[in-house]
């Protein structure tokens, strides 16, 4: 999830989450070639097609991209993990984490998972540093342990340029300033919730924390809670300063799809100008805000699973 906020940030006591069916159980671990080690968590058969998928944040935990994202394990290897001080990806040594951190973590992933060149898809924060990490492998002289990835498909992702990321946070925090979000607020607070049922109260808390993520706000009731370590996010952020990646996009020669909510707080001019240096494919999913993988699933998985099939079959014999 794009730039949470602090301020709206609810840490659930006991996380509610979808159940996960049994036939997906997944295969776990942590990372043994990272600084720290990273929590990891892979779907599927092991002969499938793999796609390691990167969680937004920064400084969130992959698992509030379930039980939704599991559709795509009917027909690949779902490889995810905790990025570096979210969930389970602990590092207490309290040095700063920063983009660049990030890539290193990512490279370390893609070589211990064995995965060449990979198809990385990314969602919000995730997909910006699905992109960072493709400019920095292709900068010349760049070292071999960042092999360039196949393909890349980014998901509503993080702002490309500054200009973008001050108009998300701004659209967003008017949005949670709706009369009609205001109201539910207020309506919880008065109803007694919290001292009668302290975890139903957090989680409808959470829902209306994010709810201006959402075309309907309604619609957060299916977001897995998650939670966001505030240091990491901020760290993240302040090693980006005044950052615009359009210009290097533009040497990059890799196959990408985009997909966008059209009533996402991030501009989809944003998502427009990222596809447009990539040379990639744009889908505008509508009536749908940040998180289409719950308000337009259907949409989303038919989409990228038409780019994969495309690009598989363009693969040379």
């Amino acid at each position: 999830m794009e730039h949470f906020r602090r301020s709206l940030l609810v840490v659930l006591a006991s996380p509610i989450v979808h159940p996960i069916p049994m036939s997906l159980s997944p295969a776990t671990g942590f990372t043994n070639t990272t600084a720290v080690p990273l929590y990891w968590a892979a779907y599927g058969t092991p002969r499938s097609d793999p796609l390691l998928v990167l969680h937004g944040g920064p400084g969130a935990h992959h698992d509030y991209l379930l039980p939704q994202m599991l559709e795509l394990a009917k027909h690949h290897r779902l490889i995810f993990y905790d990025q570096r001080g979210g969930g389970q990806s602990r590092d207490e040594s309290r040095e700063p984490i920063t983009w660049q951190t990030h890539v290193a973590d990512l490279a370390a992933v893609i070589g211990e998972f064995q995965l060449g060149h990979p198809t990385i898809v990314g969602y919000s924060w995730g997909g910006l540093l699905a992109m960072l990490y493709a400019i920095e492998g292709n900068r010349p002289g760049s070292s071999q342990s960042l092999p360039l990835p196949s393909r890349l498909i980014l998901i509503d992702p993080a702002p490309a340029e500054s200009s973008f990321r001050r108009a998300m946070e701004s659209e967003f925090a008017a949005r949670q300033q709706a009369p009609a979000l205001l109201a539910k607020r207020e309506e919880l607070r008065a109803s007694g919730l919290r001292d009668s049922n302290p975890e139903a109260y957090k989680k409808r808390l959470f829902e209306l924390s994010v709810a201006g993520y959402f075309y309907n706000s309604d619609a957060a009731r299916e977001l897995t809670p998650f939670r966001v370590a505030g240091r990491i996010q901020d760290s993240v952020w302040r090693s980006l300063g005044d950052y615009d990646l359009l210009p290097s996009l533009r040497s990059l020669a890799i196959p990408a799809l985009v997909l966008h909510g059209r009533d996402d707080p991030i501009p989809v001019q944003s998502s427009v100008k990222v596809a447009d240096a990539l040379g990639a494919r744009l889908v505008l999913l509508e009536k749908c805000g940040h998180v289409p993988y719950v308000e337009r699933p259907s949409a989303l998985f038919s989409a990228m699973e038409g780019f994969l099939e495309t690009q598989n079959a363009q693969k040379p014999e």
